[in-house]
């Protein structure tokens, strides 16, 4: 950004500080702006007492311009023109000939007065129609970002709804089927609650900016597994992950692989035993970020673990399906004492 840019955005930001908007609800209204005025003229004279040390008497009204416009910026253009005629009335008096008294010295005087208080009346209009200018777009941003607030409630509402209806409908298949067809819409519907999680965290307000706050995402999700697949007893799900935001469409992508890889553990990991543990753990790795899923149990066979595989052998294709969309890598390694699938990310 150039300097003239910045500094139009300072001035901008300057304008919407509604000093005496904030003062009513303590004073009254005249009385904040003549507060505001006597700010601006202390301030003023303090400036002038300080530069006086440098150029005793030089330019003495110089600094009633500024102080003029700021005031009116911050108060309207009563207190801009209050602090001018004060200030300009006080360096007359006290400063410029003929000192102790409001009259001019001469013709030139009286014209030099005159063209300081009409550059004075000008800034304050100026700064005033600026103000102005300022609140009426300061009201028409707040009014789109009110209609674009109501427009997402709408569109989170109606895909809550949607997410609902497939959910439901894809349960209601699964328990009229059995076998195969039934694990296979039960893993459908796990999909599809995997993402619709991570909307609910992105539009309830934990996502900000597109983002999605990871430790509740997956603290969630792994919950709602551990409850749908059944893990009672001495298997047990834990999850521990760090607080941080990720993009939505990856923070979904990672989501889906961990529902894939923790059905797949809580389905074939512990073959004819009782108690065991699935660890989810998710945090940065150097410039991205690691998700590790790993379980206790048995172990893949020595063909297999390459790549973690479901009974319909789906799985197998969507957990590196789902790994590319998150732009990370698998890595699985797997022996007698269990299964580790490492998903690395980069930033």
């Amino acid at each position: 950004m150039t300097p003239i840019r910045r500094f139009r955005s300072r001035i901008a930001r300057l304008g919407e500080l509604d000093v005496v908007a904030r003062l009513t609800p303590i004073m009254p209204y005249w009385m904040a702006e003549l507060s505001v005025a006597l700010l601006a003229i202390g301030a003023s004279m303090l400036a002038r007492l300080l530069l006086d040390l440098v150029a005793p008497g030089g330019a003495p009204f110089v600094l009633v311009y500024p102080a003029a416009m700021l005031a009116a910026l911050l108060a309207g253009w009563r207190a801009g023109l209050l602090t001018a005629l004060v200030l300009i009335g006080y360096i007359k008096y006290y400063s410029y000939p003929v000192i102790g008294s409001f009259a001019p010295a001469d013709s030139a005087g009286a014209f030099t007065l005159v063209a300081i208080l009409i550059g004075a009346m000008l800034i304050v209009a100026i700064a005033a129609i600026f103000r102005a200018a300022v609140a009426r777009a300061t009201g028409e941003r707040d009014r789109e970002i009110a209609d674009r607030d109501l427009l997402l409630a709408e569109f989170d509402h109606r895909m809550k709804n949607n997410f609902a209806i497939v959910a439901s409908i894809l349960d209601i298949q699964r328990r009229r089927s059995d076998g195969a067809a039934a694990e296979a819409l039960g893993a459908a519907f796990h999909r599809v609650e995997s993402i619709a999680r991570a909307h609910r965290q992105l539009y309830r307000g934990d996502g900000q900016g597109g983002t999605v706050e990871m430790r509740d995402y997956l603290t969630g999700l792994c919950e709602a597994l551990a409850d749908a697949l059944f893990l009672r007893g001495g298997v047990s799900l834990r999850v521990e992950c760090a607080p941080v935001a990720i993009d939505r469409d990856r923070a979904v992508s990672i989501g889906l692989v961990v529902n894939e890889l923790v059905t797949n553990a809580a389905k074939h990991a512990f073959v004819d035993r009782d108690a065991g543990t699935i660890r989810v753990t998710f945090g940065p790795d150097g410039a991205g970020w690691k998700l590790v899923v790993a379980d206790d149990g048995v172990g893949m066979p020595a063909k297999s673990s390459e790549t973690p595989k479901s009974d319909s052998g789906l799985g197998s294709r969507l957990i590196p399906a789902f790994a590319r969309q998150a732009g990370g890598t698998l890595v699985t390694e797997s022996d007698a004492s269990g299964t580790r699938v490492t998903l690395l990310l980069t930033a």
